[in-house]
């Protein structure tokens, strides 16, 4: 059967994300819109809009050109969203890098999105050096290495903000020109380019605001990153388009974190389970006055129901929330609405307007499964992506010829209209919310002259967080250590990519298709596991 959403469908946002996001901005005026968690310092709705028509400007009289790509590598600031808007105000895509990627990680994201403008801050900018040093080598060098907040040779934010000419006048068509570009490694493989249209963008924002709406003026605390579509949408997008007052901080450290709660009076947190680990266990949350949070939202990675209960007690709610998307769909599909009284206990929430579902049997038949069975998730609607860039083949692999898109997650509905997901039979590595692509860290210790072979799957650690292991093959001869791997494989990725456990094997298993079997590793994980307990 089909899963339909017991909301009325919403009509289509053919609107540019900067139109969708701050066309409104006029109506709040004085309002802050932005604030520093660290320094205080507001930026208001007038302020907001205005610096991004001037940032527009800016870019266009720098070069910037409709349909250019300009990368975004910078961790969470007030500035985040006046580059981000003021890039698609001027015609651009922009592409949201991580801020712990690597030189070589950010210039293969930049070589293979096309990107000839990178924006970027001064911490950041050895990194971002090195990666336009990799592209001329490539033979494709950058335009421009802009730093918002200033380094000498390179134009900044205020240079933007100080373009006294006109912002271009561009004729974006929503429902083919690409918004964003996030990278995502889809359910298994490499990181691809996700083309994300400003129709498919704001449009699930609309979809969004029976279940997920914050109130004009409402304060919520933008810890997760930006770069990232959960931090881009839940915490910068959806709340500046509704009035809301975002604080900002560029990066998670707890003792920060409940300061800036207790400080701002937050009444709306969106987190990942990691931060809702720590709120759960940490003692110094007991040194905060965290009574003004009103809900608790977390995504991204799958939640122990008994952590969730702890969390929402320690900070005195009767319940935490949870929803559930992916890159590919724009991202949301579901959600537990902050208003709901009686949710289903670990659920992810209910289906947003405009939306079908199909749980498809896991057996290979073309069967479609009822209320209660388990299958794979296929969702279609307005928010479904337009494809990888530059990849058609894994665009079909992904979403098939009547539009349903292939999530790869594992999960049934209950009688209620509520999504539970409970396993996944894609190959992606859920690292405290980040996205682990095997394919990726297998690539780099095959670089190794003493592997012969490897695989990599994740492997919950104590607490129950996913982590990537690697069996690996040595060469004949070879006297390779654990450590030797760990640190080999850490000199190349970002942090959260780093390999966490290491086995040697005699042979990596395989089918005669030469393809890794991960499930018979993973079952010798869990024979393991249930040996100990």
């Amino acid at each position: 059967m089909v899963f339909r959403s017991e909301f009325p469908d919403v009509e289509t946002i053919d609107l540019p994300i900067h139109q969708a996001v701050l066309g409104h901005a006029a109506r709040y005026g004085d309002r802050p819109a932005l604030v520093d968690g660290i320094t205080g310092e507001r930026t208001s709705y007038a302020r907001l809009a205005a610096a991004v028509e001037r940032i527009a400007a800016g870019l266009a009289g720098a070069g910037v050109r409709q349909g250019d790509v300009l990368a975004l590598f910078s961790p969470n600031s007030t500035a985040y969203p006046m580059a981000f808007y003021g890039a698609t105000r001027a015609g651009a895509t922009v592409t949201t890098v991580s801020s712990l990627a690597t030189p070589g990680e950010l210039a293969g994201q930049l070589a293979d999105a096309g990107t000839r403008w990178l924006v970027t801050v001064s911490p950041f900018l050895p990194t971002a050096l090195r990666a336009a040093e990799l592209m001329v080598e490539r033979g494709r060098p950058l335009a421009e290495v802009i730093v918002l907040d200033g380094a000498e040779g390179h134009r900044s934010l205020a240079d933007l903000l100080a373009a006294t000419g006109p912002a271009p006048e561009v004729a974006i068509d929503p429902g083919r020109d690409i918004a964003v570009l996030p990278y995502s490694s889809g359910t298994t493989g490499l990181p691809k380019g996700v083309m994300l249209t400003h129709r498919s963008v704001s449009t699930n924002l609309a979809q969004c605001d029976p279940l997920f709406r914050p109130e004009e003026g409402e304060r919520m605390l933008a810890v997760l990153p930006f770069f990232h579509i959960y931090g881009l949408t839940a915490l910068m997008n959806q709340p500046l388009r509704c009035g809301a007052t975002v604080v900002v901080l560029p990066r998670f450290d707890l003792e920060q974190f409940c300061r800036t709660i207790e400080e701002q009076r937050v009444q709306g947190l969106v987190i990942a389970p990691p931060i809702a680990l720590a709120l759960a266990k940490h003692p110094v949350v007991d040194r905060y006055d965290l009574s003004s949070v009103e809900y608790l939202l977390c995504a991204a990675a799958p939640l122990d129901p008994e952590l969730a209960d702890a969390c929402a007690r320690r900070l005195g709610l009767p319940h935490l929330l949870q929803g559930y998307g992916m890159t590919e769909l724009s991202p949301t599909t579901h959600v537990v609405c902050p208003k709901e009284t009686d949710p289903s206990p670990g659920s992810v929430g209910r289906m947003v307007p405009s939306t079908e579902l199909r749980v498809a049997a896991l057996d290979g038949s073309d069967d479609d499964l009822g209320p209660g069975e388990r299958g794979e998730l296929l969702i279609r609607g307005p928010q479904v992506m337009k494809g990888y860039f530059g990849r058609p083949s894994d665009t079909a692999a992904m979403i098939d010829a009547e539009g349903w898109l292939h999530t790869g997650d594992v999960g049934y509905v209950d009688e209620r209209g509520y999504l539970y997901i409970v396993d996944r039979v894609k190959e992606l590595i859920k690292y405290k919310g980040y996205q682990v692509a095997p394919a990726e860290l297998e690539a780099v210790l095959l670089a190794h002259p003493q592997i012969a072979d490897a695989a990599v799957i994740g492997v919950p650690d104590a607490d129950g967080t996913e982590c990537p292991k690697a069996f690996v093959v040595r060469t004949p001869g070879s006297s390779l250590t654990e450590q030797e791997v760990t640190w080999y494989v850490a000199g190349q990725v970002a942090p959260y990519k780093k390999i966490r456990a290491v086995e040697f094997v005699d042979a990596v298993p395989k089918s005669a298709a030469g393809k890794i079997l991960r499930r018979e590793l993973r079952a010798r994980e869990a024979e393991r596991a249930g040996a100990t307990t």
